[in-house]
């Protein structure tokens, strides 16, 4: 019993070896393998790559952001599942290539000979005649015949006078099988030669680990770089101009490598050209290559689609950054306990701002010299809001307005604004909001140029933009003067004197008082100043006043003693407007067109600056730009490998779609009937039977046996 168990045992081990054997090497097998790949890399493609993972989190949500990174769909060509699976294709198409290739091989060597003669008349193709020759005569000619037309011929004499003729053509057909599979070959091991599999490696089995942490990269520990040495590796390396850097930067999905370069860059010069839309044209960088060990000096312009080489490394142009410009930057007030100040920093670097008691973290995050916006002009006027500059969206506020119908008939108006500087504010709980301010006034379409004050919330949302006038200096100034008069009682009241004054008859006092109450309680709710004084109120601007009249007049009178109190609003605003200037040594403005222009948009700004997020707004006053350039260095000994694959592939699929397997056989035999001739019978086979091999069996027929089609076979 037990010899025959261990019996059953050896044979059936060869059979599981035999079965998985098989299914490697099975054709749906590599193409089950071949559809998750195309599927993992649409994903791939789809969803950026190599992302953070707050990214994912404010594009998709938190359960999918998860989702993607236990899945590693965030970094799919790097995954050890799609590794896995390049790895099984390779074997599977390799096992195929050995088990087939050894039968392709040995039929290319056979000319089927030894076929019956019973078997021709089964083939469809055929014909016969009697040929006024000796057997021998007929099976010579027939030879040289093929021969001359790039067959390759065998003779075969059989007894009793009979001579085989087999011939075969297009043998190219079945070595494109094997260079096709041999392509599929080469292709994945470039790739797994390429991609990160080397680089995870050694991380797996070399000591090496990904970092995590921040600071300075010469204080990376030498456990998270890997040598110059490597043998293939993609990363980024960011160079500022006038500045040098030899470490690359290999990001993976749970941090980082950094990779020692063999020699340095030294960007000397970046050159950028944009088109009119301030898309960029072109972007180059002149640098100097430092040979880490010679000392060797190499100059390079490298452009997008023209790297530089050197050591077997590649260097690609990838695109530009900021490298460290410094900005200048002056604290507007938009809170009444805000002071003005300046202050200077980095682009990238940070600085500690206080509020009152509470400190406040300013992240310097970009510097834009150039923003080119489209100023399409709709109902009248280019991207104006009416009244609420909290909507107004600078990109978008266009299109927000526009039906589909008008999307095709209003042509771009493009026009570069100027420089813009961002930046962040964080609180002590690490909640950030980010703001974009232009540095000089930008005419929207009404002829008031105003001042851009960007702000949103989250990364995925527009900007909303607060618009801020801007005087005949073309500075803020006198809006800010005319906010810090708002804010003072007794300016106010000096405002509101001017106009009883100016508005009531001085036989009426009676009229005059009641008129300065209005006035007084508009303004001070305009201003904010009775917040203190009634819950209905919550802040200040044109939202104080809808709140009390909602708390204080019966809703059938509302439109009335809106419409009123909004006049003497405005006319008292101008006051305040020209006290504001006295103030501040000015002369005051007079009551024209130009003014009412510059008054309305003054009195929006005031009003909407009580919605505003931060303390201050951060006007740029100058800047220094200081650029960078995105280099992608790649070490890729598998690209050679792929371009092989590449044209064994091209020659595989040309050889499987256009070239033809050909065979030809003709047996000839002294025909009983004719002492002096020759029974021929001939059969022709082919692959893939199109009209093509018709027209070259009739030809044969013709050629080899004299056989036309009008005659009968």
């Amino acid at each position: 019993m037990s010899v025959s168990t261990h019996g059953l045992r050896v044979r059936r081990g060869p059979q599981v070896v035999r079965a998985a054997v098989e299914l490697l090497s099975s054709m749906r097998f590599a193409i089950a393998l071949l559809t998750i790949i195309c599927i993992a890399s649409i994903i791939g493609t789809v969803l950026k790559q190599h992302e953070p993972i707050n990214n994912y989190i404010n594009q998709f949500g938190p359960f999918w952001a998860e989702v993607f990174r236990a899945a590693r769909l965030d970094s799919i060509y790097s995954a050890w599942w799609f590794l896995l699976i390049l790895a099984f294709l390779v074997i599977s198409t390799s096992l195929c290539i050995a088990r087939n290739t050894p039968r392709i091989l040995s039929d290319l060597k056979t000319y089927k000979e030894g076929i019956r003669v019973q078997s021709l008349k089964a083939f469809g193709q055929r014909a016969e005649t009697v040929l006024d020759e000796t057997p021998d005569t007929a099976a010579n000619r027939i030879g040289q015949l093929l021969a001359t037309g790039g067959w390759k011929v065998k003779l075969q004499h059989r007894d009793g006078d009979g001579w085989m003729v087999a011939a075969r053509a297009g043998g190219a057909h079945k070595l494109g099988y094997i260079a096709a599979h041999s392509a599929i070959v080469l292709v994945c091991i470039g790739g797994l030669l390429d991609g990160d599999l080397i680089v995870r490696a050694q991380t797996w089995f070399n000591g090496k680990s990904v970092y995590t942490g921040g600071g300075l990269i010469a204080d990376v520990p030498p456990q998270h770089r890997l040598s110059p040495r490597n043998p293939t590796f993609r990363g980024n390396i960011l160079v500022p101009e006038g500045a040098q850097s030899s470490v690359a930067i290999l990001n993976q999905s749970d941090g980082v490598l950094l990779q020692d370069l063999p020699f340095s860059i030294e960007l000397k010069k970046f050159i950028v050209d944009y088109y009119s839309t301030g898309m960029p044209k072109l972007f180059a960088s002149e640098v100097v290559l430092h040979d880490r060990e010679t000392g060797k000096q190499i100059p390079a312009r490298i452009e997008v689609n023209h790297p530089a080489s050197y050591k077997g490394i590649e260097i690609y142009q990838s695109s530009f950054d900021d490298g460290g410009s410094t900005v200048k930057l002056k604290a507007v007030p938009m809170a009444a306990a805000a002071k003005p100040f300046e202050i200077e920093g980095t682009i990238g670097g940070s600085s500690e701002i206080t509020n009152g008691t509470d400190r406040l973290t300013l992240e310097y995050t970009a510097l834009r010299v150039i923003n080119v916006e489209n100023f399409a002009e709709s109902n009248g006027g280019a991207m104006t809001s009416g009244a609420d500059v909290r909507k107004v969206d600078l990109h978008n506020s266009l299109e927000s307005r526009l039906g589909a119908a008008n999307k095709t008939n209003k042509p771009k108006v493009l026009r570069n604004i100027g420089p813009s500087v961002g930046y962040k504010l964080r609180d002590a709980a690490g909640q950030a909001r980010e703001y974009q301010n232009y540095m000089v006034p930008v005419d929207t379409g009404d002829g008031q140029p105003v001042f851009l004050l960007g702000m949103r919330e989250r990364p995925e949302e527009p900007f909303r933009y607060l618009r801020v006038p801007a005087d005949d200096k073309g500075s803020m100034e006198t809006f800010v003067h005319m906010r810090a008069t708002l804010a003072d009682a007794d300016a106010r009241a000096r405002a509101i004197d001017r106009y009883i004054a100016r508005a009531t008859d001085p036989k009426r006092p009676e009229l005059a008082n009641q008129l300065r109450t209005s006035a007084a309680r508009a303004l001070a709710l305009f201003a904010g100043a009775e917040r203190a004084k009634t819950d209905a109120v919550s802040t200040g601007g044109w939202q104080a006043i809808a709140e009390f009249m909602e708390a204080n007049i019966p809703e059938g009178e509302r439109e009335r003693a809106g419409a009123v109190l909004v006049r003497i609003l405005n006319d008292v605003l101008f006051e305040v407007l020209n006290v504001s200037r006295e103030k501040a040594g000015l002369a005051a403005m007079p009551p024209d067109e130009k003014t009412q222009t510059f008054l309305t948009q003054a009195v929006l700004a005031i009003s909407d600056a009580h919605f505003y997020p931060a303390p201050v707004a951060l006007m740029m006053t100058d800047f220094k730009q200081v650029q960078a350039s995105v280099f992608q260095v790649a070490r890729a000994p598998g690209k050679n490998i792929v371009y092989l694959g590449c044209l064994l592939l091209i020659i595989g699929i040309f050889a499987m779609l256009y070239v033809r397997e050909r065979r030809l056989w003709v047996w000839l035999a002294k025909d009983d009937t004719h002492p002096r001739g020759t029974a021929a019978t001939m059969a022709f086979s082919v692959n893939r039977k199109t009209i093509d091999s018709d027209r070259e069996f009739e030809h044969l027929k013709d050629k080899l046996l004299a056989i036309r089609k009008d005659s009968a076979s």
